[in-house]
């Protein structure tokens, strides 16, 4: 019985996303023109660098994978904003006093901000076309990286609900959230090789989960190169697992 309450519970919040995405889309499209600019200016006019190794791709195709992973990701860190809400206005208390177990609840709602950033990405994806980048023509690579993309921002929204756990206020919650977001997006491989970085940098690009997943979906989408996507996929899966037993364990701090 609890575990049908809890598979019920978390397919509700998946159903609850999708109802916010078809009644109010204008988050998602706003949202979308931070990456949109990073690839139409950004990676426009560093193409004509020629000092960054990429392996004979163009810059703009080297730096799509980062670019889906900062806009998905950063629809999953805000997403606490919402737990945030929730607690202000007593939603959550209800919600916990739900027979659903506290995990469900956590990964019912990290799959809804997944299910969220996957149609971010889906935006991006075709305006990246249109601006001339070439993703490899393998329908499942390219559901492959989708994957990687959703399992991702399934792990940071987990990082924003932990987060959220330990805020009180939205204003602070703000204020982690782009701390989080790009230190994370620069100490990765999202714009330039690792081997670039200094060797204190190239040390938490090792542990950054976001780096083995630029890696995962350059390979899929853009290289060809896919010779680590085990270990890419494995390290993700690792992160998310953590993320999902830490951010459960704190999750009842959220009403206190």
């Amino acid at each position: 019985m609890a575990l049908n309450d809890s598979i019920r519970e978390m397919l509700a919040m998946i159903e609850l996303e999708m109802r916010r995405l078809k009644h109010d889309r204008t988050e998602i499209y706003t949202r979308a023109v931070q990456p949109i600019l990073w690839l139409a200016v950004y990676g426009t006019v560093m193409s004509h660098v020629r000092d960054i190794p990429t392996n004979g791709i163009p810059y703009i195709d080297y730096i799509t994978p980062g670019v889906l992973l900062q806009s998905t990701i950063f629809v999953s860190v805000f997403y606490g904003l919402t737990i945030v809400w929730e607690r202000e206005t007593g939603i959550l208390k209800r919600l916990l006093v739900a027979p659903a177990s506290r995990y469900a609840t956590v990964i019912g709602r990290a799959i809804a901000s997944g299910v969220r950033a996957v149609v971010q990405a889906l935006i991006i994806f075709p305006v990246a076309i249109l601006l001339g980048v070439k993703f490899i023509a393998n329908p499942f690579y390219i559901i492959a990286a989708f994957m990687m993309l959703f399992m991702i921002s399934g792990g940071f929204a987990a990082l924003s609900i932990l987060v959220a756990s330990l805020m009180k206020t939205r204003e602070r919650f703000m204020g982690i959230g782009q701390a989080m977001i790009m230190p994370l997006f620069f100490a990765s491989n999202a714009l330039y090789p690792i081997k670039l970085m200094p060797p204190f940098l190239q040390s938490i690009a090792f542990v950054n989960p976001l780096t083995y997943a630029v890696d995962a979906v350059r390979g899929l989408m853009i290289s060809g190169e896919v010779a680590s996507i085990g270990e890419d996929f494995l390290a993700v899966i690792i992160f998310d697992i953590v993320i999902f037993v830490i951010a459960s364990i704190s999750f009842r701090r959220i009403i206190e």
